[in-house]
C-alpha cells in the first residue's frame, strides 16, 4: 500500500476522491448512532423536560451566550468530580436543544450549580458579579430584573420541541403561560404544575419582585435545576449494565 502512496499524492483527483471516502466513513460512524438515540442514551430516573419558566430561562441563557464561558459537563476525571460533583450523564442533556456542554471555562462549570446557592445569591451575582466575586470578569445583567420574561410564545416553543422528541403533553402545552406564572410566585396554587412536572419543581419568587415574572425569574429558575434531576445516591451505572 505504501508503494502506491506517491501515486495518490501526485494525482489530485484521486487524492480528493479518497479523502471524501475517508471523511464519509468517519462521518457515518459518528452520525448513524444518533438515529438510534433511544438505545445510546441510558434511562435515568428523575429526568423530566423543563417547565415553561425553566425553558424561558434556558432561552435567555443561550441568548446571552453564557455557554461561551461556562460549560455544563463534568468530565470523568478525579479533580473534576471532586470539584463539581458526579460526572455528567448523557441523559442529563437529552432535553437540551442544543446541548450546553461547552468547550471553555472562563468561569466555573455549571452542570451541578442547582441548589448550590440561594436565589438571592444568583440575583445579586447576575446584577453585578463583582459584589460577590471581586475577581470576576463576567459582565453584569441588571437588565434581566427589569425585563418581563417573554412567556406568551412558550406554548409554540414546546410544540416544536415535542416534534423533535421532548415529551411535552397537550396539557403541558395548553397550560404553558399559567404554569410559568405559577412557578414564579410563592402565593399561587401550584398543584397542577407539580402534577404535570413532578415534585422537584421549584415554585417561588426567584428575583425578589412578586409583582411580575421577569427574565431574572426565568434564568434563576433554570440555573436552580441544573444537576438536580438525578438522585446520584441511587444511581448505579454498574447495576444498570447488569440488569440489561
Amino acid at each position: 500500500m505504501l508503494k502506491h502512496h506517491d501515486k495518490i499524492e501526485r494525482n489530485s483527483v484521486l487524492l480528493l476522491i479518497l479523502t471524501v471516502i475517508v471523511i464519509s466513513i468517519g462521518g457515518l460512524v459518528e452520525i448513524v448512532p444518533l438515529f438510534r438515540i433511544e438505545q445510546t442514551i441510558e434511562k435515568v430516573e428523575g429526568m423530566r423536560p423543563y417547565t415553561p419558566l425553566e425553558l424561558a430561562g434556558a432561552k435567555i441563557y443561550k441568548r446571552e451566550g453564557c455557554y461561551g464561558c461556562h460549560s455544563q459537563q463534568v468530565r470523568v476525571l478525579r479533580d473534576e468530580v471532586e470539584r463539581y460533583g458526579h460526572y455528567s450523564l448523557a441523559a442529563e442533556s437529552m432535553y437540551d436543544y442544543p446541548f450546553q456542554w461547552g468547550s471553555k471555562r472562563t468561569g466555573p462549570d455549571l452542570a451541578r450549580v442547582g441548589g448550590k446557592y440561594s436565589d438571592q445569591w444568583h440575583t445579586r451575582h447576575l446584577i453585578n458579579p463583582r459584589n460577590l466575586v471581586p475577581e470576576s470578569i463576567m459582565p453584569g445583567y441588571k437588565f434581566l430584573i427589569e425585563r418581563d420574561a417573554k412567556i406568551s410564545d412558550l406554548a409554540t416553543d414546546m410544540e416544536v420541541l415535542r416534534k423533535i422528541g421532548v415529551p411535552y403533553t397537550d396539557e403541558m402545552i395548553q397550560n404553558a403561560v399559567s404554569d410559568a406564572m405559577v412557578q414564579a410566585s410563592s402565593e399561587r396554587e401550584s398543584t397542577g404544575l407539580i402534577n404535570r412536572y413532578g415534585k422537584k419543581v421549584n415554585t417561588r419568587d426567584f428575583d425578589g419582585n412578586p409583582n411580575k415574572v421577569s427574565e431574572m425569574d426565568a434564568l434563576v429558575s433554570y440555573l436552580q435545576t441544573l444537576g438536580t434531576f438525578v438522585d446520584f445516591a441511587k444511581f448505579d451505572p454498574i447495576l444498570k449494565k447488569k440488569e440489561k
